[in-house]
């Protein structure tokens, strides 16, 4: 694709000024927060919630805002109904300008009220920050974008390319129906596009809610599910044997609990390390440099681990999040099971891994096997082409003035993993920054600052904006 040179006029009329004051709120940015509400609160876990629901309820926004029915393309595969999603399709006024494609997931992790100080499924407002689940996973995303074509057909926007919008189910369960997949496997010229934007990287705030960095997704870690297990004649409670399946397994996930897997590192995340090293200062950013320069430096490695957002870049990562045992509270247990979920640094296989586990379970009765295959594995990130970097840069000197850029390699898995294997080179991309705890996403009492998803909004709506002028 070729960019076209815009003019300082046109530009600051595509931007938008930083967020207003949260006791204040642009008009604007309330009909969001209306939209926002209404997705976070449909239910939308594998267990009990309904992906189609909320597609439905997208999808009669956009007709309201003008869309027509055959630019508006709800999916459903049979045996899935609830796991439903939408492609929404604003045209572009240039045929030989090829689309691009907003992607964004409304499936949600599970949560338990009880487990909870808010309600999950009720959108909170407090101390600055959103809560609920999928507040900012990736229902901020989803809203958004939702938001962005909403302004685009009210306001008379005509896109120079055809911009579209898919939202899907599936991404946050490795064994459900993923929509993405779908898409890519069977409606493949219903998403073609020259490129698309998706989760997988915002930015990162300092202790006191300070901007870091804005970081842009180049490449992620494949993630991959294993079984151990331990079976077991099992017996009365009251013979107990050195033969215990929990036991065994129990000894096992120590050793796996105990290992850290070798430090790696890619070009991004070199550079993001190096880069990040002197911004951060301490003992983390000194750590940082170091590891940057020499990967075999343990006490570097050492401090990085200590934090988790950090860590997660450093090397294959393995971690027990599932457990099964037994049968009956007065019996031997027959069986033990336990699930690790491990996030693979680029360049290793699953079987690499698997039989690395085996080797520190060290015990023939614990058996490890793979579970299924989420979806193939990237090659290779795309590239980070000015076409691309152009808009970002722009529109994050408006909201975000002196935050330096900077590509990251990310831990998380996204639906960009069935994308770019089938030719749409796929950026992750959000300009939602987060605190360094993590948020809560995927764990409890998930929050987002109101600030950081209005600017958000706000950088999402201009980057797009541009790209869609582009030729």
């Amino acid at each position: 694709m070729r960019s076209i040179v815009l003019s300082a006029s046109l530009v600051v009329s595509l931007l938008v000024a930083p967020v207003a004051a949260l006791a204040a709120p642009r008009p604007d940015q309330a009909a969001f927060v209306d939209l926002y509400r209404e997705l976070v609160e449909t239910n939308t876990t594998l267990s009990a919630g309904d992906c189609t629901a909320a597609a439905a309820k997208m999808a009669a926004r956009l007709k309201a805002a003008g869309f027509a029915d055959a630019d508006l393309h709800p999916f459903a595969a049979e045996g899935h109904p609830k796991e439903g999603g939408l492609v929404a399709v604003l045209p572009g006024s240039d045929p030989k300008a090829k689309a691009m494609l907003l992607l964004a997931h409304i499936d949600v992790v599970e949560a338990k009220r009880e487990d909870w100080a808010r309600d999950p499924f009720k959108l909170v407002e407090e101390g600055g920050y959103f809560y609920a689940r999928g507040a900012s996973d990736d229902k901020a995303s989803a809203a958004v974008f939702v938001d962005t074509l909403v302004r685009f057909k009210t306001g008379g926007f005509k896109p120079r390319r055809t911009v579209k919008l898919a939202l899907t189910c599936g991404e946050e369960t490795a064994s459900a129906f993923n929509g993405a997949g779908y898409l890519a496997k069977n409606e493949r010229k219903l998403i073609d596009a020259a490129f698309a934007l998706n989760e997988g990287a915002g930015g990162r705030l300092d202790a006191n809610g300070k901007p870091i960095a804005l970081n842009i997704e180049a490449g992620e870690k494949f993630p991959q599910d294993y079984r151990l297990e331990v079976t077991n004649p099992g017996g009365h409670s009251s013979r107990p044997s050195k033969d215990n399946a929990i036991y065994r397994l129990a000894h096992g996930l120590v050793n796996i609990e105990a290992y850290q897997f070798p430090v790696e590192l890619t070009d991004a995340s070199r550079g993001y390390y190096k880069t990040m090293g002197p911004m951060v200062g301490g003992a983390m950013g000194a750590a940082m440099t170091t590891i940057a320069g020499d990967p075999k430096d343990a006490a570097a490695a050492a401090v990085i681990e200590g934090d988790p957002g950090y860590n997660g870049m450093l090397h294959t990562t393995c971690v027990a999040t599932m457990l099964d045992a037994g049968h009956a509270t007065n019996a031997l247990p027959q069986r033990a099971r336990a699930n690790i979920n491990c996030r693979i640094f680029p360049g290793t296989s699953a079987e690499q891994v698997r039989a690395t586990l085996e080797r520190l379970v060290a015990d023939p009765a614990v058996k490890v096997t793979a579970i299924g295959s989420r979806s193939e594995v990237t090659k290779a990130p795309p590239p980070l082409t000015p076409e691309i970097m152009g808009p970002i840069t722009k529109v994050a000197a408006t909201i975000w003035p002196g935050t330096p850029i900077i590509p990251i390699l990310t831990a998380g898995a996204t639906d960009g993993a069935f994308l770019s294997p089938v030719g749409i080179p796929t950026y992750g991309v959000t300009g939602m920054f987060g605190d360094p705890d993590g948020n809560g996403v995927h764990g409890l009492n998930e929050r987002i600052r109101v600030a950081s998803l209005f600017n958000g909004r706000d950088f999402l709506y201009g980057i797009v904006k541009l790209y869609a002028m582009q030729e």
